[in-house]
């Protein structure tokens, strides 16, 4: 019901401008802004009295804050009607209520959380990283797995390097962005791009190989044996993607919230099995530190490969990936709560100090333990491990242990669903990717790069097999790659700074042995898994390179191009209208008036099939003709179509009068039908959907259209009509 609020006020009558702006509908004071209108009702029984009446919409959706600005209200949160009542309660359900603006502040992350987003994919490495080594040392037989030890002791002095040199890029760019903002801002727009490349495709193969991992660990469960069939773990890996996916749409805040605690069940598990394995192995038992190797049911292992330096550096290549997302802090230091560089720097210590406990107390149990990977892989590393170590009293924990293995593996992609959004809006942000990806979804995330990360993740898993194997292989290779050039680029960074910092050469110092460290890295990673699979990353990132690169051309040629030849002063347009109508309904009626109210130059286009449909319509024409007044230039303009096509002929007759009245503003008017239910577009031809779509392409052609909301009352309204 509208709101009304009647004033009586003795105003002058005989007031000129008042009874001009009276004549309008408007008196002093009206403002669209202000959502209300006052109307000024002259008395009946006293002209001279005047009423006052201000008219308010009946739904509150908007409501104004100050002169000319208006403010949406909760009343826009309310479930629209009809058909999409399914859909609001469905998305309501799965995402949650929208989140106002300003309650951004709120949804950034505390430190506790942050660790569980944004670290979940580097600690969640140790449930494979010691196995992917050893498995490349197995081609030299049982014997070689003792080199597990030096290579891991080099991996995590790696770790200890690249931690400290990313540290060093927390304060220096609070903004985030990591790799890409830094090679881009001190190496140029192409270091820059190739950075992005390699972390895009790093945060696919995260989400993929993490899924892929951890369920790979619970198939190692007995109960979940199941799981080994054909196709049976590709489906549950996309079954985990899409639910990851539904809960990282949900916000940053709550998605931290529900995975923070499969997070920390796995850190408090892990740290509580290394501890027991160690006071086993080392006080109770006294076992060596490297004891004799056994494989599961001792099952015979030959050698293929004899040890090599290029066997050694492959393993240390595959182990490597027990680094992948320790850059994931530097890039989301805005999700943090204020300070923000301040939490970051410590989360990111925090996250390394785990990650380095966790990935050298289970190389350590594994080598004295004698635990190889099983050449069958029906059972992982770290499940044998967890067996061994969880028996008798504790039998009860290693299958609590395997589904926390599996929640951290999972939840390790949480960690690309962070980033990558946040990376894909920077690049949009800077007009290399869709402008899409820059925009907030109804929970302040980034919801089209969400789901475009699931989306690709899920193409990945389908099309490997759900395969670790063959997904670690393409693993690494973009992550390191990113490292070096953010490290090279902070280097260049404190290079300028060097007469504004007196600790430059500290900080380049430790930079620059992180740039030669992970630079060696990348290149052993990319020669040593070519073969196996790095070439294809080395193939995509420059192609890639050249998507972003072509992106920004077309939008920086939108920018200089985009023009229209319509004036831009609104007495030198000159309108030229083209209604198409299939006959003088009282639809057509309709739209030939709204172009007759806007200019005299109004053109009535029909296509006729047939000589019978040309009468008909040149019939009712003639007798609707008398309602034009005489100086206006509306026409009728009937084309015959032997081939029974509409909207080409039409199309070709737009062209025709554009080209020839090219001086005019050419408006092509449509009368549209809406139909009420979906079901009910199938009914209709949609022509006027086509048309639209065709005059889309040419330029300088405006296209108006007319809805025709269909209701019960308009099916009983007449075929002709003779009324304007």
């Amino acid at each position: 019901m509208d709101q009304r609020e009647t004033r009586v006020l003795n105003i002058p009558a005989e007031n000129g401008n008042q009874e001009a702006q009276m004549s309008k509908g408007f008196i002093d004071g009206d403002d669209p802004a202000h959502i209300a209108r006052t109307q000024i009702i002259k008395g009946s029984k006293y002209p001279s009295h005047e009423r006052i009446r201000t008219v308010r919409p009946t739904k509150k959706a908007l409501e104004s804050v100050s002169p000319g600005l208006l403010k949406v209200t909760d009343a826009m949160l309310v479930p629209p009607q009809g058909s999409g009542r399914f859909l609001f309660y469905l998305k309501r359900t799965l995402i949650g209520a929208p989140i106002a603006t300003s309650q951004a502040e709120h949804e950034r992350l505390t430190k506790v959380k942050a660790l569980a987003v944004l670290s979940s994919d580097a600690i969640s490495s140790v449930a494979y990283a010691t196995e992917a080594c050893m498995g490349i040392l197995l081609f030299a037989g049982l014997g070689s797995l003792n080199l597990i030890l030096p290579i891991s002791i080099a991996i995590i002095v790696l770790l200890a390097i690249v931690a400290m040199s990313y540290s060093q890029t927390i304060p220096a760019y609070p903004g985030g962005g990591g790799s890409y903002i830094v090679a881009k801002d001190n190496l140029g727009v192409s270091a820059g791009l190739v950075a992005a490349s390699a972390l895009l495709i790093d945060y696919v193969l995260t989400v993929s190989v993490s899924v892929a991992s951890g369920v790979q660990n619970l198939a190692s469960i007995p109960l979940f044996h199941f799981l080994n069939a054909p196709h049976m773990e590709a489906l549950l890996d996309v079954g985990l993607v899409i639910i990851i996916t539904v809960v990282n749409l949900r916000g940053v805040r709550e998605s931290g919230s529900i995975f923070a605690i499969p997070t920390y069940f796995f850190i408090i598990s892990a740290v509580f099995m290394i501890v027991v394995g160690m006071f086993e192995a080392f006080v109770l038992h006294h076992q060596p530190l490297v004891s004799t190797f056994h494989t599961l049911n001792n099952q015979a292992v030959h050698a293929t490969e004899s040890v090599s330096i290029f066997l050694v550096l492959r393993a240390f290549a595959s182990g490597c990936s027990a680094m992948t997302g320790v850059e994931a802090i530097s890039n989301g230091v805005p999700a943090f709560k204020k300070p923000e560089p301040r939490n970051a720097r410590l989360t990111l210590v925090w996250m390394a100090s785990i990650l380095a406990f966790l990935f050298g107390g289970i190389t350590i149990l594994t080598l004295t333990n004698g635990i190889a990977p099983d050449p069958s892989g029906t059972q992982t590393v770290i499940a044998q491990l967890a067996s061994h170590i969880f028996s008798g009293p504790l039998a009860f924990f290693f299958p609590l242990f395997q589904v926390g293995i599996l929640l951290i593996l999972t939840l390790a992609a949480n960690t690309s669903y962070a980033d990558f959004p946040r990376l894909a809006s920077l690049l949009a942000r800077d007009n290399f990717l869709p402008h899409q990806f820059a925009f907030r979804g109804d929970r302040l995330a980034f919801s089209i790069g969400i789901v475009s990360l699931a989306i690709m993740a899920s193409i990945l898993l389908l099309v490997f097999d759900g395969s670790v194997d063959h997904l670690i292989d393409l693993y690494a290779v973009g992550v390191f790659l990113s490292f070096t050039l953010s490290q090279s680029g902070m280097v260049l960074h404190w290079w300028r700074l060097r007469t504004q910092q007196k600790t430059w050469l500290r900080s380049a110092i430790i930079n620059g042995t992180g740039a030669l460290t992970t630079a060696l890295v990348a290149i052993i990673i990319a020669s040593t898994k070519f073969i196996s699979g790095a070439w294809i990353v080395v193939v995509l990132i420059p192609l890639l390179v050249l998507m972003f690169m072509g992106i920004h051309a077309h939008y920086k040629r939108v920018e200089q191009e985009r023009t229209t030849n319509i004036p831009a002063r609104p007495t030198d347009i000159k309108h030229l209208f083209i209604v198409p109508i299939a006959g003088m309904d009282r639809v057509s009626v309709q739209s030939l008036s709204y172009a007759r109210s806007i200019s005299d130059n109004v053109i009535a286009v029909h296509v006729a099939i047939d000589g019978d449909d040309e009468k008909r319509v040149r019939a009712a024409w003639k007798q609707w003709r008398p309602n034009i007044g005489a100086d206006e230039k509306t026409e009728l303009i009937i084309i015959e179509s032997p081939y029974r096509s509409l909207t080409r002929p039409l199309l070709a007759y737009i062209d025709t009068v554009h080209e020839l009245y090219s001086e005019y503003t050419l408006t092509v008017l449509l009368p549209e039908f809406i139909v009420g239910h979906l079901w009910e577009h199938i009914l209709h031809n949609q022509t006027a959907l086509s048309i639209k779509a065709a005059l889309l392409f040419r330029p300088g052609i405006i296209v108006t259209s007319v809805p025709q909301h269909l209701t019960s009352r308009m099916h009983d309204l007449p075929e002709t009509v003779t009324t304007p």
